[in-house]
């Protein structure tokens, strides 16, 4: 996919609610501790190792559970490729007739 295509996708996405994004859509999960601390959880390797979407969910929830008195924010880091790759065919199809 050409940097332009790509681009295109992240400002489609960028007003997107990321709670309402399915997990195979997230690359990663950046979560932001108190005393300038982070913890990356890499969704996108944990799906590539052959986790199911619902075990990558869970080993999430354990972990914002487990860090939950030292979160100060979480970030979503979409897989924009994944999605363009899943919407591309999508809107191209709808707009195939106009």
């Amino acid at each position: 996919m050409s940097p332009e295509f790509v681009s295109k996708w992240e400002h489609i996405l960028a007003d997107v609610e990321k709670n309402k994004i399915p997990i195979q859509f997230i690359k990663k999960l950046v979560i932001r501790l108190q005393g300038k601390k982070q913890q990356t959880v890499n969704i996108h390797n944990l799906l590539k190792q052959g986790l199911e979407p619902e075990q990558v969910e869970e080993v999430l929830n354990r972990k914002l559970e487990e860090l939950d008195a030292f979160i100060v924010s979480v970030e979503f880091v979409l897989n924009v490729e994944s999605i363009a790759e899943t919407v591309q065919p999508v809107t191209d199809e709808m707009l195939r007739n106009l």
